[in-house]
């Protein structure tokens, strides 16, 4: 939704960090499959092949506010794309909202606003 608005090297760093996220529970969904395609063409990096960098590499290469919630707001989306929320996920978002210096009440705003986005857009919701 707001990706086109990273930089080249963000973008980059988005797309390994959610190809990190959406298999960090060992199981690439069908739902996670399609979102991370979606992911590609919307920042026109369909011929990116993912190198596999950390994650603390990944999240280094945020620099501004804007740049952080649109990669969580986007996260979060992927994340909750399966219905289900993982503890390994769970892990992850908090470590992503630590080094990003979100606090708990911004996390749960994020998580309400995906919430009504996947409302509006039919996609089950975990409840």
């Amino acid at each position: 939704m707001f990706l086109a608005e990273l930089s080249l090297e963000e973008k980059q760093a988005f797309l390994e960090l959610a190809t990190l996220v959406a298999r960090i529970d060992g199981n690439l969904s069908i739902f996670e499959n399609s979102i991370l395609n979606r992911y590609q063409r919307e920042m026109k990096l369909e011929n990116y092949n993912i190198k596999g960098l950390g994650i603390e590499e990944i999240l280094s290469m945020f620099k501004n506010e804007r740049s952080k919630y649109i990669v969580l707001a986007e996260l979060f989306q992927l994340i909750y794309s399966d219905g289900v929320f993982h503890e390994h996920e769970s892990k992850s978002v908090h470590l992503i909202k630590t080094h990003f210096g979100f606090d708990a009440n911004e996390f749960g705003s994020f998580k309400d606003w995906i919430d009504k986005i996947k409302e509006l857009s039919g996609a089950p919701i975990d409840r």
